[in-house]
């Protein structure tokens, strides 16, 4: 340690995105600020922490809606550290996992209380407003503050798709039959007319005939 350090104590700078966690003889002192600082050699004890935003991938899980449907479902959260002091004296990465699995449940929640029908209708947003201040309540004992919790993907099952698959399948089936019997009941009314109206008009039908022989397309036979 150099005449310097000893006299004016050691020169630490902290950075613009960066708070100082000051402790003097292992006791909490203060929050240094970005800028220049001198701390004491012997005594003081620094710990920096990053103030940037942080994003926690929360891993697809396979939760069970209300109806019994299995579907995998990701998650993202992103916070900022609010109370650097709180954040300093928890243990190494057990910030970003204690946010992991309390998004991880809150997540489990929110699926657990929907059926198939209303998760997929709801998308993304099945989550809600509830579901983001819970979890920012329960990350203040970190000491950071939620600012984003969002649904990633929503992924069914090959079980799930199937069930989906089978109505769908029926309808575009049932479509195909009716538009059939339409076209059905339209050759039946088309030629329903043409009787009534060679019954109605029987020159028609000798016109008719005389039209496909002249054609070479029909043979007549005549009695003697």
């Amino acid at each position: 340690m150099s005449m310097w350090e000893e006299i004016f104590g050691q020169k630490i700078t902290i950075m613009q995105w960066q708070r100082g966690v000051l402790y003097r003889d292992g006791v909490f002192k203060a929050v240094l600020t970005p800028g220049v600082h001198y701390t004491r050699p012997r005594t003081d004890t620094l710990v920096t922490v990053d103030m940037r935003a942080q994003s926690i991938q929360v891993v697809g899980q396979d939760v069970l809606t209300v109806d019994g449907f299995t579907v995998k479902v990701s998650a993202a959260v992103e916070y900022k550290v609010s109370m650097p002091d709180v954040f300093a004296t928890a243990e190494n990465g057990s910030v970003h996992w204690g946010i992991y699995l309390r998004a991880q449940l809150q997540v489990r929640d929110a699926v657990a209380a929907l059926t198939l029908d209303e998760l997929l209708a709801q998308r993304g947003q099945f989550l809600g407003a509830d579901a983001v201040a819970r979890l920012a309540a329960e990350a203040e004992e970190f000491g950071v503050t939620v600012n984003r919790f969002v649904v990633k993907d929503i992924m069914l099952s090959g079980e799930v798709r199937k069930a989906l698959a089978g109505p769908l399948l029926a309808r575009e089936a049932g479509k195909a039959q009716l538009e059939r019997a339409r076209a059905e009941a339209a050759v039946l009314r088309s030629m329903a007319n043409t009787a009534k109206l060679l019954r109605e008009n029987p020159e028609l039908l000798q016109l008719r005939t005389l039209e496909s022989v002249a054609d070479g397309k029909a043979m007549v036979v005549l009695n003697r």
